[in-house]
Parts: structure tokens; C-alpha cells; sequence
């Protein structure tokens, strides 16, 4: 796994001013302060679907997808080519992202596949969201697959009265979050518990508006509820709240920690911490991540982003997220307003700064927000949604990125210019590249095609400085200068050249 480094734009405006010269060329990978490691920002082949995906799920070496979407296609493929049927569900190897034969359809009602989860053995997968039937069975939205053989249960049928949106399991419960006011005919305000064989729990509470995430925290005696609410068993509780896992009864407030125009779209969580990603409307909102201790419920950190989360996972000490964030001013690491939005981001789960990996999708269909569901599968980051481009490049509503091989050369390659120089040397300037998830590069400066210099430099897509090199020659004498640039694994191609000529006095040189 190739170790990245942070960089802040106050540290790329101070290296900006530094030249950092290097005998030999550097192939070590990057190292981030405090040792973060990220994934690649290089995105493997990925099938793709005609729609959008609203979730993702891994279990026992499969990755399974739901949304809006009637037919899957291959890796590079365009719309209408090659297309193979899925209606609302698709089944995916986990290592190679070969389409598997598992293919129940969801269909009727909102014809939408909203929330997939795991049981915590992996034998079986529980599916929500607005649906009539699974696999030509008449369910109400929702139901559970045999991960074994993608047969339909015939256990675990529960009666909701509307949308379901979130799904969480534990060794002897599963939770439905969502829109529904009933289940089973009782009465169960937008979150409800059952028994894996899908007889009702007597868990209950009563929550006044729809629940989008739940997280598990079984443990600490918590089940982490997010969501657009403001009042949970009759307290103001705004979007936020643990319930106990047994009686629905609440645990632990969170006052303040969101803004009334904000709501939860995602919680993860690791050994001892949980993560929100928050989506806000209007002005004086909370967008962005924030992250809390499971054991006492204290805040430890928050990040500022503008641009709504819709997806949050940790892994390996990162917090991976899906947004469309555009501005994180406020965020150490972050990258000032801009009109160009940013879809994926990392944050160290440890202190929330931003880390520097920037794969990227545009907004897509639907609402345009890009990606909406993450999930790891056996190391490799899966994300669905509703982009159609993934790094510039067509790609629909799927996409994953793996921890290695490194692909993609710096973007942006510089181009040299000829700037004044004294009578024993030749200087040239050129403008920093940026890549995705390597925030140093070097650059190489080759002189008549033997490289002559290695240049160091930090930079970003919203940060590039400028850069100069002085290069001593004999006066008067003619030289063709390129420059290449390298992350230490991909070096793009040699600009144009230059042809100079060395000053034969002093401070007259010549371009040419």
C-alpha cells in the first residue's frame, strides 16, 4: 500500500519558496505526516448500471449493489452496449468485479433498492427501500437473500407501511430505519427491530421525522440513529441520537453537535469512535464529517466542508467520504471555495484533517450529488451513486479503488519557459503539476536529453506554485531543455523543448 502525504495550502505556499535538490531520482513512496496511508486514486475496472446506485454491501467475497436501474454494463462500455438486465439489484466478485449470476429483481412500489446490509456471519443479506416484490415474490420493501445461493428467505418478510432507508444488524437483531410508521401492522415511528428468523421486537421509539443511518454499537449498549428528526421519544433529539438496542429508550444526546438545517446521511464507526457525514440546506449549516468517542458520546473532532456528505467509511485510519464539497477553508488540509467540486475526500480519522487523495466524479444524474453509498470490500474502497464520469474519464454510478498498482501520472505536466539569466547560466521557470494522491513530485530537467536536475515540490490542483531552475552552461553556447515529471511510479511525458541560448555577457540571454 503506497503511504501518501498530507499537504495543507499553507505548506505548499512555504515549499513554493523552497527548491529541494536531489542527486538521483526518488522511487520511495510518499510518506504523510503521521504516517496516514491511503488508497490509490486510480480507479480499477468497474462494471457500471443504466441508473443510480443508492447502496452498497460486502459479504463472504461478493459486493452487492442496489438503486434505480435496470441493466448492468461491462468496464468501458457505453450506455446501450453490452447491457445485461438487473432490475434495482446486482451481485459483483469482490476481487476480480466479474458480474455474478445473482440477480433476484426488486420491483413495484418505488421500484428502489435503498439500504443493503449484511448479517454479521455473512449468510445472509437484508435488503430495503420501496419495492412490491424480490425475486417475484410479493414483499413490502423489504426482504433477505441466502448469500449462499441468492435464494429469497421465506423467514424474514417484515409488513412496512413506507420507504426504508438504513439497515443495521447485530448477532441477534435486525434494524430498519426509514420513512414507515408501521411494521408488521404495529406501531413503529421510522425505526423498527427484528429477530433474524423476522418476528417483530418489542424495541421501540418514536421518532418524528425519517431515519436515514444506523449504526451498531452493541458493546456500549448503543444503536446510533441519524437522520433528519428533531424529536425522539418526546426530546428534542436533532438528527442525531443512541438508542438502547433492546428498548428503543434513549441513551445519549448529542446537543449541538448539528445545526437545524442539517441532517445525518451516514454513520461509520471502528473499535472506539463513530463518524457522521451530514448534509445541510440553506445558510448557517453543518455539510461535512465530525467524529465521536462510542464510549462517552464526546466529540473529538469536526471537519467544515461545504458540499453535502451522503456517504461515510473508515479503514485502515481514514475516513473515506462521498460529497460534493467545494469549499473546506476550514478544514486543516483543506482547499478554498471553487466552482470545481470535489466528490471524494479522505480525512484522518484520528485528528479529521484533510488527507491528500482527490480521485473525482462529476454530480450525474438525479440530484447530481455524485456518489451516495461506500463500502470496503477486502481492502478495495467500492462506491456507487449517480456520477457518470470517474476522474474525467465515462464511468456510471460504480466505481472502486484498490490499494495498488499506482497508474496515473501527475496531471497538469509543466511547461518549461526560458526566463533571464546571467552569463554562465540558463534558468528556466515552469508552473507546479498536482496529482491525485501524492502530494510531492519531482520534477526532471533534461538538458540536449540528459537529465541534468531532480526538483522536488508540494503542490495541489488549488495550490501550484511556481518553480525555477538555474542551470550552468558555458557562454554563448545553445542548449534544447524538456522537463518530465514523476509521483515515483508514473512520470508523464517530456514537455516541448525549449532551445536557449547562453548569454555571451552579462544578464542577456535569449529564448528562441
Amino acid at each position: 500500500m503506497r503511504l501518501r502525504k498530507r499537504t495543507t495550502r499553507h505548506a505548499t505556499t512555504v515549499c513554493a519558496a523552497v527548491l529541494l535538490a536531489a542527486a538521483t531520482l526518488m522511487t520511495a513512496p510518499a510518506r504523510a505526516a503521521g504516517g496516514d496511508e491511503t488508497l490509490t486514486a486510480d480507479p480499477s475496472a468497474t462494471w457500471q448500471t443504466d441508473g443510480i446506485v443508492w447502496t452498497v454491501e460486502y459479504a463472504r467475497g461478493v459486493v452487492y449493489v442496489g438503486g434505480t436501474f435496470d441493466s448492468v454494463r461491462p468496464p468501458g462500455a457505453q450506455p446501450g452496449e453490452n447491457e445485461v438486465a438487473r432490475e434495482n439489484f446486482a451481485a459483483f466478485d469482490a476481487r476480480s468485479g466479474a458480474l455474478l449470476p445473482c440477480a433476484p429483481s426488486f420491483a413495484g412500489g418505488g421500484d428502489t433498492v435503498r439500504a443493503l446490509k449484511a448479517s454479521r456471519d455473512g449468510a445472509v443479506l437484508y435488503a430495503g427501500g420501496s419495492f412490491t416484490t424480490a425475486a417475484g415474490t410479493p414483499v413490502a420493501s423489504a426482504a433477505a437473500l441466502n448469500t449462499a445461493d441468492c435464494s429469497l428467505r421465506s423467514d424474514f418478510r417484515p409488513a412496512m407501511s413506507s420507504f426504508v432507508r438504513a439497515i443495521e444488524t447485530t448477532d441477534g437483531a435486525v434494524y430498519l430505519g426509514g420513512d414507515f410508521m408501521l411494521a408488521d401492522g404495529k406501531a413503529r415511528a421510522r425505526v423498527a427491530a427484528f429477530r433474524p428468523d423476522g418476528a417483530l421486537l418489542p424495541f421501540a421509539a418514536d421518532i418524528d421525522a425519517p431515519v436515514r443511518a444506523l449504526k451498531a454499537a452493541p458493546e456500549h449498549g448503543k444503536l446510533l440513529v441519524g437522520g433528519e428528526f428533531n424529536e425522539v421519544n418526546g426530546a428534542e433529539q436533532h438528527a442525531l441520537v443512541a438508542l438502547h438496542p433492546s428498548t428503543g429508550a434513549t441513551v445519549t444526546s448529542y446537543p449541538g453537535w448539528l445545526p437545524r438545517r442539517s441532517s445525518v446521511r451516514s454513520i461509520a464507526r471502528d473499535d472506539t469512535h463513530f463518524y457522521v457525514g451530514a448534509e445541510g440546506r440553506g445558510t448557517g449549516i453543518f455539510d461535512g464529517r465530525l467524529a465521536g468517542r462510542l464510549s462517552g458520546g464526546e466529540m473529538v473532532w469536526k471537519d467544515y466542508c461545504l458540499g453535502a456528505t451522503q456517504a461515510v467509511v473508515v479503514h485502515g485510519g481514514v475516513l473515506y467520504s462521498g460529497s460534493h464539497a467545494h469549499d473546506c477553508s476550514r478544514t486543516p488540509g483543506g482547499f478554498p471555495e471553487h466552482h470545481d467540486r470535489q466528490h471524494f475526500l479522505a480525512n484522518s480519522a484520528g485528528d479529521g484533517r484533510l488527507l491528500h487523495w482527490f480521485p473525482d466524479t462529476n454530480g450525474g444524474t438525479g440530484e447530481q450529488n455524485g456518489p451516495r453509498a461506500l463500502v470496503m470490500a477486502e481492502g478495495t474502497l467500492w462506491a456507487g451513486g449517480e456520477f457518470t464520469t470517474v476522474n474525467d474519464r465515462p464511468q456510471q454510478s460504480l466505481t472502486r479503488f484498490a490499494a495498488g498498482p499506482d497508474t496515473g501520472a501527475p496531471e497538469d505536466p509543466p511547461r518549461l519557459r526560458a526566463a533571464d539569466s546571467g552569463p554562465r547560466r540558463t534558468t528556466l521557470t515552469w508552473r507546479a503539476a498536482w496529482d491525485r494522491d501524492d502530494a510531492e513530485l519531482t520534477y526532471l530537467i533534461y538538458r540536449d536529453g540528459v537529465r541534468v536536475a531532480a526538483r522536488k515540490q508540494a503542490s495541489t490542483s488549488w495550490d501550484r506554485p511556481d518553480m525555477t531552475y538555474a542551470d550552468p552552461v558555458t557562454p554563448g553556447s545553445r542548449h534544447r531543455y524538456t522537463i518530465a515529471v514523476t509521483d515515483g511510479e508514473n512520470t508523464s511525458p517530456q514537455s516541448a523543448p525549449v532551445d536557449v541560448t547562453a548569454a555571451a555577457g552579462p544578464r542577456s540571454a535569449q529564448g528562441l
